[in-house]
């Protein structure tokens, strides 16, 4: 049995730390990430961090990275207050991950690496067309975290776009069916496949298989 210590982790050579961390906890939702200046100049960035927070508000979260010059996604949802979050599909994967480099502050990726944007009436934000699963967000808190200079942002959904028949009878998005990929650490993508769905969990019942949603 393996077992590293905090004080080993301190110690580890940067870049296997960083690979060792980010994929400890296994495969990671995976999301481009749309917003744009008040200038109206888009970005498109890719994130692994985006969470569920409650159903009733609708919210989602997702933690981003400390602040740099060149990086305009948190200074774009700052300044406007609405973003979108958008699904990777295995043949624009490499693209996607192209979102991740360095480009210069008012460049933008959906142009660079190859995406076009979607908008809808009434909300600003750019949206992947190349995406089956689209969700339009606003801004509802910022959490500056102290602890390592990370940002937590908070957002409730208010533009859910799909394609045909990836939400089933319950509610339940086929993200099998929609192709969306997932990520372990910073650079292994990976598309997941269904082992089963289970009954609500009750104390002294055994849960039943449910079927897929369609």
């Amino acid at each position: 049995m393996v077992n590293i210590k905090s004080a080993q982790i301190a110690a580890l050579e940067k870049h296997y730390r960083i690979s060792l961390i980010n994929s400890l906890v296994g495969f990671k939702s995976l999301n481009l990430l749309g917003t744009m200046n008040s200038a109206g100049v888009t970005n498109l960035s890719l994130i692994s961090s985006a969470f569920h927070l409650g159903a009733n508000p609708p919210l989602l979260g997702m933690v981003i990275r400390p602040e740099r010059e060149h990086n305009d996604t948190l200074k774009n949802i700052r300044a406007t207050g609405q973003y979108t979050l958008n699904n990777v599909l295995p043949a624009w994967y490499k693209k996607a991950h192209q979102t991740s480099a360095s480009y210069p502050s008012g460049r933008s990726e959906f142009e660079t690496c190859g995406f076009d944007e979607q908008y809808i009436q009434g909300f600003e934000a750019p949206f992947v067309r190349q995406s089956s699963i689209r969700i339009g967000l606003v801004l509802r808190e910022i959490i500056d975290m102290k602890i390592n200079g990370t940002t937590i942002v908070v957002g409730e959904i208010v533009e859910i776009l799909t394609d045909d028949n990836l939400i089933g009878p319950d509610g339940t998005v086929a993200h099998v069916k929609a192709e969306t990929m997932t990520v372990a650490g910073l650079d292994a993508y990976f598309l997941p496949q269904s082992v089963g769905r289970l009954s609500y969990a009750k104390p002294g019942t055994e849960p039943r298989e449910l079927s897929e949603p369609n």
